[in-house]
Parts: C-alpha cells; structure tokens; sequence
C-alpha cells in the first residue's frame, strides 16, 4: 500500500510537470513584414501581469493531457489597448480554465506600440482619456496584430495533427483589444485561416478592421459589462446583431456589473462566472464534450 501511495505521488509529480511545461512558437523567421526595424526588446511588469513591447509574435501552447483532449482548440489574444498584454488574467489563466475543460490553449503574444518606459500601464493610461488620438496611434499596429492573428491560425491549423487538435475545431477569442483583434481575424480570414468559431469579450469595435461576415457557419459568444467604464457594452451588441442579422449562431451575455478588463478575475459578481457559460456555449455547439458523452 505505501510502495503504491508513493508511485501514485511520483506519478502525479510527473504528470504535473509535464501539463507545466509549455512549448513557445514563433509564427515568423526573423523579423515579420511591417516591423524590420523594430529593435525593442519585450518586456514584463515586475509583477509579471503585463507583456509589453511585444516585437516578435509568438504562441505559448498549454495543451491538456492527451487523454483528456477533446480536440478542440483556443487562441487566446489579451487585452491592453494595443500597448501591453494583460498576460495573466486575460491569457494564462484563461489558457488553465480551458485546459481543464480538455482544450488546447495557445496565448498570443502579438505586436503592439512601442513603449518608451518600463512602466508601460502608467504611459498608457493618459492616452486612455482621448480615444481619438488613441486610435491614431494604434492605426499602424493593428493590421500588424491582425496577420499575428491569421498567422497564428494558420500555425495551429498547420500543426493541428501533432498537437492532437482537430484542424475543424479552432477557435479564437480576445479581451478588449484582443476582442478587436479577433473580429479583425474573422473578417479578414480565407478558408484557410479562418477560425471556427470566435468570442469576443468586452470588444472595441470602432478600431476592427473589416466588416465581411463568414457565410461559412461561425459561430460567435460575447460577453460584456452593463458597467463597463470604456462604454463597451453598446459595441457587443453591435457585433451580436451583424451576426444575428446575418444568420450565424450568435450568444451575446450583458451582465450588469463587472466593468471593463474583469478577465478571469473574481469580484463576487455573476460576472465572475462568464466563463462557465462559455462552457455551456462550447458545449452546446459541439466543440466540448460533456462528461456524459465521453462514456
């Protein structure tokens, strides 16, 4: 019994390590197209929950024990107003939950501005008071995050038999500025890098580039704050309605409170379950397996 108790510990130390261990893969060699001459190098807060100066686009794989594997998989694109990466709250963590739920996560870090300090989130929030001349600024750099985005499709699509993904079952789904960058995607997509499915969370519309809807079926689930300070709510019912109106299965979630960048953070809110509904969605759409349907 105790030789058995202390294989079961050696094992579980081992699976542990293994599921912690995650692979980073670069989407270009060398320097990508519009960003030759960025000499920068990426950093990160001291208290590890912001990535900034982001010059070289990368996944960071979380994949979930191949026997649990449903096939399904999530690029995860953080938020930060196309200056930094809410690293944690709106990609790591993220990339955990969906792990536990079978599914392989990839955490894009894609390019944004240059920041001139080491205190990237203080230089932001001025430029967060005009979004006008913040939408100027970002102008050059979005497209660059979107082929970071189609790229990254690209990539796991390429790689979907190795990494035990179903090359049908990829989806993309974006905080705030991610949420841009993942309408940009879908409306920017071939068939070839085009998501199979896509969430939205707390978007900023007015910076998303393109407006074609798929007519291949795409599904899509937003989730927004009633009382989301950067006025994100009317934005997620705007891209709900192009969806619905233009006949894809569409789920759009306004909860009353929570404000903005709630992420996988826990306020004692029903927001703070957002992402359990998620489930449901995936679920419900096929792209989970419930425990009943695994036996």
């Amino acid at each position: 019994m105790i030789r058995f108790s202390i294989l079961a510990c050696v094992c579980l130390v081992i699976n542990t390590v293994i599921v912690s261990a995650q692979q980073v893969f670069k989407l270009y060699e060398g320097r990508p197209k519009g960003s030759e001459s960025w000499t920068w190098n990426e950093g990160t807060s001291t208290n590890k929950e912001v990535v900034y100066n982001v010059s070289e686009a990368t996944l960071t794989a979380y994949l979930p024990p191949k026997e649990a594997a449903n096939g399904t998989a999530v690029i995860v694109a953080p938020g930060g107003a196309f200056h930094i990466l809410s690293i944690n709250n709106e990609g790591v963590d993220v990339a955990k939950w969906l792990n536990s739920k079978g599914i392989a996560a990839f955490v894009l870090k894609y390019r944004v501005v240059h920041s001139l300090t080491d205190d990237p989130v203080k230089e932001l929030m001025p430029k967060m008071q005009d979004f006008k001349k913040l939408d100027e600024e970002n102008a050059p750099v979005i497209p660059l995050a979107m082929a970071d985005g189609l790229t990254a499709v690209n990539y796991v699509r390429d790689h979907a038999k190795g990494l035990n993904i179903d090359p049908q079952k990829i989806g993309f789904m974006g905080f705030s500025a991610g949420g841009t960058l993942t309408m940009s995607v879908v409306y920017n997509a071939t068939d070839k890098n085009r998501p199979n499915f896509v969430a939205p969370i707390y978007a900023y519309e007015p910076a998303v580039i393109g407006s074609t809807i798929p007519t291949a079926k795409t599904p899509i689930f937003i989730v927004v704050a009633g009382d989301d300070q950067l006025n994100m709510m009317p934005m997620s019912i705007s891209i709900y309605k192009k969806w619905f109106d233009a006949g894809q299965p569409a789920e759009l979630h306004i909860y009353e409170k929570g404000g903005h960048g709630f992420g996988m953070r826990k306020q004692n809110l029903p927001v703070d379950t957002w992402y359990e509904r998620f489930g449901d969605w995936l679920s419900f759409q096929g792209f989970m397996k419930t425990p009943e349907s695994r036996h």
